[in-house]
């Protein structure tokens, strides 16, 4: 074995900008290559980088948000990554998904990406992507390490990424040291890059970090025209993916929960990137397990299903519905009275969703209709103003009501409590409103028939410059219409 050769198989350059050997199984049936395999290896391939390119949908508003980043933090250094991949087992690896602030400020999803804004002298940033480049063909990446091209796919050229992006784009092997080298204040994304935070070690702070990533999340609470169209598209197909469903449930039955994930994954995959959380297909009393993801239950004639489900678009904002379902088609006496209790707690929720209104007012407004039954049936003692100044409803209604959506689930977590939950609603805002109902299959403090019933309903709702507006209104709510949609469905 020439020494050209086993250098092709031992060496190549890491995100550092050091050598580093390409990863190979330790009982591969090749350990070697020869002098005549890797020039043969290097030569006859076409030139395929792609020249021409239209940027991608989101490049005007990601650099839109880039320059609201840029004022927020004028004369400084914003590194914002977009993470690694993660090991699952041994060598296989979870799906790569970048990180929400690199993807909102970029729309790029490619991994060990970083974003860079370095400051101009004369005020504003001058922004890059520092991306993977295309695998190495004169070593031997692109056939030989596991994550070069022949193994996993074609990556971006810089100059592809520049067009597409909007951007300069380049090598993020060498930004490791460009970082090291950099002077005057620096902030950047926390928890996605290790070798990144390494590289700035002695030149960040959490204090400082904290408020960058506190800004990028109220970067997101009002969203612009590209996101709403997302969300809504999102929405569009997670109701395809409800009706997909119902048309499955005598298989369910036969089966498990695991039938409705697995069906309703497909249109997710189909129609977009993936699903947006871990789908909650909770039947019986696993619908009184908020977030029930094991999925491995009975699904039974005669009991509900509560299914909480969301496609992730391509671009990776997500819707977050809820239906419950009779898996029969027809709701019980109690179960409708249950489950109306809920629609109009919704519905009370909804209505208070307007531009002005305070944040809170959905979710107070719901757990009054809540409360209000909850003491009408006995359950407890009114009246309901004391029911609610001692939150007594929550042994039963246990959530808040809803939660702000968009690239997350729940979006725009680390924005500043007045920011959010204390904020005044502003057209642009997407919220869920998310009432429910639970009782536990073993409390003994409500009647017998009632234990192991669980009810939630989830919209997804745009504030508008006039109220508000439904994404989710695809899926029918009234108990009424839902086994209209669900006898239409299965005929």
């Amino acid at each position: 074995m020439a020494q050209e050769a086993a250098e092709a198989a031992d060496g190549t350059a890491a995100a550092d900008g050091q050598d580093r050997p390409i990863k190979q199984r330790k009982n591969g049936l090749y350990p070697m290559v020869s002098d005549e395999l890797a020039a043969s290896m290097k030569s006859g391939w076409a030139d395929t980088e792609r020249r021409g390119l239209e940027p991608i949908a989101q490049a005007p508003y990601a650099a839109a948000r880039r320059a609201a980043l840029s004022a927020r933090f004028p004369g400084e250094r914003i590194v914002v990554p977009a993470g690694n991949l993660r090991t699952r087992s041994n060598d296989t690896e979870y799906p790569f998904r970048a990180s929400t602030e690199y993807v909102h400020l970029t729309g790029d999803q490619t991994q060990d990406a970083v974003l860079v804004l370095e400051p101009r002298e004369a005020g504003g940033h001058d922004a890059t992507a520092y991306l993977l480049p295309r695998s190495d063909r004169e070593n031997g990446e692109f056939w030989l390490d596991g994550q070069g091209e022949l193994w996993v796919g074609r990556r971006n050229s810089p100059a592809e990424g520049e067009q597409l992006l909007g951007l300069p784009c380049k090598d993020v092997r060498t930004v490791a040291d460009v970082l090291r080298e950099a002077t005057g204040p620096v902030r950047v994304v926390r928890g996605h890059d290790g070798g990144i935070e390494a590289a700035l070690t002695d030149k960040t702070t959490g204090e400082r970090d904290g408020e960058l990533k506190v800004f990028l999340s109220e970067l997101r609470l009002v969203k612009d025209e590209f996101e709403i169209g997302e969300l809504q598209q999102a929405c569009d197909s997670t109701a395809r993916g409800f009706e997909d469903v119902v048309r499955v449930l005598d298989r369910a039955q036969a089966t498990s929960e695991r039938y409705i994930e697995g069906t309703f994954f497909l249109r997710a995959r189909v129609e977009g990137n993936d699903v947006g959380y871990g789908s909650i297909c909770a039947s019986g009393p696993h619908a009184t397990t908020l977030h029930w993801v094991r999925n491995d239950g009975p699904v039974r004639a005669g009991e509900l299903l509560l299914l909480d489900a969301g496609v992730e678009t391509r671009s990776l904002y997500t819707a977050d519905v809820t239906r419950t379902l009779p898996v029969d088609g027809r709701f019980s006496p109690l179960q409708k009275k249950i489950y109306d209790a809920v629609y109009d707690a919704q519905q009370a929720g909804i209505d208070a969703v307007k531009p002005g209104a305070a944040y809170r007012d959905f979710h107070e407004a719901a757990q009054r209709v809540l409360a209000e039954r909850l003491v009408e049936w006995g359950l407890l003692e009114g009246p309901a103003e004391r029911v609610l100044e001692l939150a007594l409803q929550r042994r039963w209604t246990l959530h808040g009501t809803g939660h702000m959506l968009g690239i997350d689930v729940h979006d725009c977590a680390q924005a500043r409590t007045e920011a959010y939950v204390d904020c005044t609603l502003e057209p642009g805002m997407v919220l869920t409103v998310e009432p429910g109902l639970y009782f536990q299959a073993d409390d003994l403090t409500v009647p017998e028939e009632y234990r192991g019933i669980g009810v939630r309903i989830e919209d997804d709702i745009l504030v508008t410059e006039s109220g508000n507006r439904n994404l989710s209104a695809g899926l029918p709510r009234r108990s009424d219409e839902v086994e209209e949609w669900m006898a239409g469905l299965t005929a």
